[in-house]
């Protein structure tokens, strides 16, 4: 298989139940390939399409998840809306291997998207009729961010037991933005290890996962976060690396545009932003100091890039 192949694969793809009298609207869109029904495979690829055949076994054998998105509920304490972000990266990090199956309402379509493509995840959409135009230029953007996949840079180690309480507070610290790998034991290279039901970190306080995370950031200190995000509740970072290189993808689950988010990395590096939907995207006043990065990014819709290089 060819390293072009190979690249297309991360890429998520859309399934598309309906007749080829619909072809004009995918046309419109720009994609050209996807997953049908196996009956329906043939006529598709008459109409010109890369059609690839989905038996009902095998999608129904798909892991599903539900779409990406934020709900804004009332926090108590502060008589203020507080968002609750529902994603699936911490999912995808836990299953590396799956293939997955979601059902973005309209709208959500091409954040579904970046998030399947952010962290490495085979992933089949079904996209609303509506949304196909976004899911689209969605896909055009992908298709130019794509380049090999890179490790996961953390440096939290969590020990998975495979309980439903692990699974929460691997969502808690994702959405916190304190970046973790699964690993089976403490690994002494790492900043921090964590293990629920240790002295450290008693199962007690794993029951309350939002505080959880919190005696994780204390625990680990901000100054060795690998990763800082200021500005919004409501973005999500993964960082990936190898080398000299590293890449910052930067989820926004609200839905609208974010302005003047603020960005801080640990390490020496400078800086490209690519930024979906938005052109001629740059960062603004950044700043190195002698361990870590700063920079700005003026507005951003559903998903950024910033590709990195270390700096001695």
């Amino acid at each position: 298989m060819s390293a072009l192949v190979l690249l297309a694969v991360l890429l998520p793809g859309l399934f598309w139940n309906k007749d080829p009298e619909t072809a004009s609207a995918l046309k419109q869109a720009g994609i050209e390939r996807l997953y049908v029904p196996a009956e329906k495979a043939a006529a598709w690829r008459a109409a010109g399409f890369n059609a690839v055949a989905l038996g009902a076994a095998t999608l129904s054998g798909l892991e599903k998840v539900d779409a990406p998105r934020v709900e804004w509920k009332m926090d108590v304490a502060s008589a203020t809306r507080a968002p609750w972000i529902d994603a699936n990266g911490w999912r995808f990090t836990r299953q590396p291997g799956r293939r997955w199956y979601e059902e973005p309402p309209n709208g959500a379509g091409a954040l579904a998207a970046a998030e399947a493509f952010a962290y490495d995840a085979d992933a089949i959409l079904r996209i609303a009729p509506g949304d196909l135009p976004a899911f689209g230029r969605m896909l055009e953007f992908l298709k130019r961010a794509d380049q090999a996949p890179m490790p996961a840079l953390a440096n939290i180690g969590l020990i998975d037991d495979g309980s439903d309480l692990v699974a929460e507070v691997m969502n808690l610290l994702a959405r916190k933005n304190l970046l973790y790998r699964i690993v089976p034991a403490p690994e002494p290279s790492l900043d921090l290890n964590v293990r629920i039901g240790s002295r450290e970190f008693p199962r007690q306080a794993a029951e309350d996962p939002g505080a959880f995370a919190s005696l994780v950031r204390q625990r680990l200190t901000d100054d060795k976060r690998l990763l800082r995000i200021y500005g919004s509740d409501v973005v999500i970072g993964r960082l990936t690396g190898q080398g000299p290189r590293a890449r910052l993808h930067l989820l926004n689950y609200a839905g609208r545009e974010v302005q003047g988010l603020r960005v801080r990395l640990r390490g020496r590096y400078k800086g490209t932003l690519r930024a979906a939907g938005i052109e001629r995207a740059a960062l603004e006043d950044s700043l190195l100091t002698r361990e870590a990065t700063e920079f700005s990014i003026p507005a951003m819709m559903a998903y950024a890039i910033v590709d990195l290089e270390a700096l001695p």
